[in-house]
């Protein structure tokens, strides 16, 4: 469940160009972190690497971590001079307290069904006044594709689902949790921090010509939820 190392490659080579991830969600937390030139930023479960190279582009200092070795191993080719080590986002992380300006969570808290004790964790490694920004799938949206599909869901409950991904003729379960948008925010004010703001974005313009139906459809329904919390 959840084999990262077996979709490596071939979920890499998607998100180099698909419009949820390369037009939608990285721009959207870019323009959230905003000016990080000398900002030292962790980024959380960084898989192949695609937002810490733009971070590191824009003059920040990064850091990584992912559980998948398979992933790692890309990211070291796109970033090579970062910190990137193996680590879980679920346990003890292996940094020091208040070593980061910034963390970035870009689509992973949602494989987790406890945000609690990974919220303790980036709590601790950031700085007093340091940024936690998050992106998710948008709770509602979850909701309604599983209505839609007949599953008799419940927005305001916290429950698993999964999903069979396909990215190279070899298909891999994957698990998640969807929780409503109170169950997000309590999690973050028990574990210290503030929620500074909650934005749902839309893609970049540059997608209308290139995925137009896509563009449409993210434009009347988000997809994703963000969030920016301090410390």
């Amino acid at each position: 469940m959840n084999d990262y190392d077996r979709l490596a490659e071939s979920y890499s080579e998607s998100n180099e160009t698909a419009i949820f991830n390369a037009y939608y969600e990285r721009p959207a937390m870019l323009a959230l972190a905003g000016d990080v030139a000398g900002r030292k930023i962790l980024d959380a479960g960084c898989g192949a690497g695609p937002l810490l190279a733009e971070l590191r582009a824009r003059g920040a200092d990064v850091s990584g971590f992912d559980l998948s070795r398979g992933m790692l191993d890309l990211a070291r080719r796109r970033v090579p001079d970062a910190d990137l080590r193996v680590a879980d986002l679920a346990a003890p992380l292996p940094y020091a307290d208040a070593a980061f300006d910034d963390v970035v969570v870009s689509l992973v808290l949602h494989y987790l069904e406890d945000w609690g004790p990974s919220l303790a964790e980036l709590r601790r490694v950031l700085r007093p006044g340091g940024r936690l920004l998050i992106s998710v799938d948008h709770p509602f949206a979850m909701h309604m594709i599983h209505r839609a599909e007949g599953r008799r869901t419940n927005y305001f409950e916290t429950y698993n689902y999964t999903e069979t991904w396909d990215y190279s003729g070899e298909p891999v379960e994957m698990s998640f949790w969807n929780r409503p948008l109170h169950a997000m925010t309590n999690a973050f004010t028990a574990a210290g921090f503030t929620v500074a703001e909650i934005a749902e974005p839309f893609p970049v313009p540059e997608a209308q010509a290139k995925f137009p139906e896509h563009y449409a459809a993210l434009t009347t329904s988000p997809s994703f939820l963000f969030f920016v919390l301090t410390a």
